[in-house]
């Protein structure tokens, strides 16, 4: 049972993932990679806005009982961010950057355009 839970919530977050590129997209940004791993960290979406890289945390919550998409970007997950967003600019060479967050309730969608900075 425990196995069918996690794909579904895996496939929520992919489709979650689609939904927020497709608006993003549809805002101005273009999409460079999804998904980016590292060992201790994970981005969701990497957009290009202009000539600026915008990392993006996807939170989608379809219940507010525990604070909604936002209260879920914790201290320790914008740390594994930046974590991973330090590997993908070593790797891909440097340039201006920002962090990003798009959160779906429900049906609506909040993007909050520089969510936070690297050295929060």
């Amino acid at each position: 049972m425990q196995a069918k839970t996690n794909n579904t919530t895996v496939a929520r977050g992919r489709e979650a993932e689609a939904r927020a590129a497709a608006y993003l997209e549809n805002c101005g940004l273009q999409l460079v990679d999804r998904n980016f791993r590292i060992r201790g960290g994970e981005i969701d979406l990497i957009m290009r806005h202009g000539t600026t890289l915008v990392f993006v945390e996807v939170r989608q919550r379809s219940r507010s009982d525990y604070g909604g998409a936002g209260a879920s970007i914790t201290a320790g997950k914008r740390r594994r961010l930046i974590l991973a967003a330090r590997h993908y600019l070593a790797r891909r060479g440097d340039c201006a950057c920002r962090f990003d967050c798009l959160l779906i309730d429900g049906k609506a969608f909040t993007w909050l355009r520089d969510a936070f900075r690297a050295d929060d």
